[in-house]
């Protein structure tokens, strides 16, 4: 049973050093996402807490939430994020402060071994909180990239590397592609220097590189071009080319050179 209290941790820390560099920024400030300021970046990050939280505290109705979402098709969380950022400025700020703590806190009580519906497969608790803190470092990215602040990686990004590796599935179904049948080799290096690696060492298809680099390709807010990664077999290079942590659509990701 994976231990859900680093990942809270990690997930409260990360939410924090975004919110410490939002609370003096002007949301009206255009992102590298189209369409969307800060203010949309955080209306999302509030609205996802706020749909993960339904899933956790009330799953049997999270069904007609797939079915709207289903009906309203690729536009719907984006639709979701337009009406966030509507809000006044102090209100979205604090209904992500209040929301984040929520589902946290629901989190970190539910049942062992529960699994929450969700857009995609089910997920365990440990599953939610990893994909929250996914989501909040890439719309972190996005923020950081439209203010032009360096974004300083930490070890927590090891949550997102391993969620990386282990969604490389779904990227390949997501775009109608028979995920490969064997396990790749991916060896990571951790911003302390350390290597965080997955699969099996005899693999013949490889991925190599900056564990930063990595967390940027699968959440797609970098081209594998303008990173360090190196692909080893046909199969691993198509992967980088469309790696998808996050649920949903096939992502549009960011064109080659836009941050070199």
């Amino acid at each position: 049973m994976v231990d859900l209290r680093p990942i809270l941790s990690d997930l409260a820390a990360e939410s924090q050093a975004l919110d410490d560099i939002v609370a003096g920024a002007d949301w009206a400030t255009p992102t590298p996402a189209e369409g969307w300021t800060i203010a949309h970046q955080i209306g999302h990050l509030a609205w996802t807490d706020a749909k993960a939280l339904l899933a956790v505290r009330t799953p049997d109705d999270f069904g007609a939430e797939v079915q709207r979402a289903l009906a309203a098709g690729d536009g719907y969380v984006d639709a979701g994020a337009v009406e966030e950022a509507g809000k006044p400025r102090d209100q979205l700020l604090q209904e992500w402060r209040t929301g984040r703590e929520a589902l946290s806190a629901a989190l970190e009580t539910a049942p062992a071994g529960t699994k929450f519906p969700w857009y995609g497969p089910p997920m365990s608790a440990a599953s939610m909180a990893t994909a929250r803190l996914m989501e909040t470092w890439a719309h972190a990215q996005d923020v950081y990239d439209a203010l032009g602040i360096p974004h300083e990686p930490t070890d927590r990004i090891r949550h997102i590397a391993r969620f990386g590796v282990r969604t490389r599935d779904f990227a390949f179904a997501v775009h109608s592609l028979a995920p490969p049948p064997v396990e790749f080799r991916v060896e990571l290096r951790a911003p302390d220097g350390t290597l965080w690696t997955y699969g099996p060492e005899d693999a013949e298809q490889r991925v190599t590189g900056s564990a930063l680099d990595f967390c940027l390709v699968v959440t797609q807010r970098r081209h594998p071009a303008d990173t360090d990664l190196v692909a080893e077999g046909a199969d691993a290079a198509k992967w980088l080319e469309i790696a998808q942590a996050f649920a949903g659509p096939p992502g549009k990701g960011r064109k080659p050179g836009e941050f070199a």
